[in-house]
């Protein structure tokens, strides 16, 4: 498993970076948001999905609907919250496994998926300090080495 460590100083860093790991995302990409709660995953999430969407529109936390799904200019997005889902039958309900094949999948509280979790999945764990963040990213799938060629630097 690969890690690396990024300090994101304010609100605007962590969008910022968001940004730019939205631009390199393609369809069959898996981003895991782990960190407690008031971390930065939705702000992470929403700064991502409308950095790509193909018009302005709304991006609320899919924390009651589990799911929001979008048509962005990368393709098609799943962002979903499993705060509340208990077991993997309710992820599989979701249709979420057929998802992680044919879309964008950013997903919060991933400890949820228990044996479904994708196993080339970005794992992106915030911690707040203060207004700052610490992301750390974990992956052991080859092609992240790629797609985040840059990414770090940039953000």
């Amino acid at each position: 498993m690969t890690s690396r460590m990024l300090h994101l100083a304010d609100a605007d860093a962590t969008a910022a970076f968001a940004v730019v790991l939205g631009a390199r995302l393609t369809p069959g990409d898996t981003v895991l948001l782990s960190g407690p709660v008031g971390a930065g995953k939705t702000h992470f999430a929403r700064a991502l999905i409308q950095s790509i969407l193909h018009a302005p529109e709304d991006v609320p936390s899919p924390t009651f609907t589990l799911v929001q799904t979008y048509d962005t200019i990368r393709g098609p997005l799943w962002h979903t919250d499993l705060y509340r889902v208990s077991a993997d039958t309710e992820i599989d309900e979701l249709g979420l496994i057929e998802a992680f094949d044919d879309a964008i999948c950013l997903v919060e509280w991933p400890d949820r998926l228990g044996s479904v979790t994708p196993a080339a999945a970005l794992g992106i764990a915030l911690q707040a300090d203060g207004d700052a963040r610490d992301a750390v990213l974990t992956w052991t799938d080859p092609r992240w080495v790629d797609r985040l060629a840059g990414v770090l630097q940039d953000a």
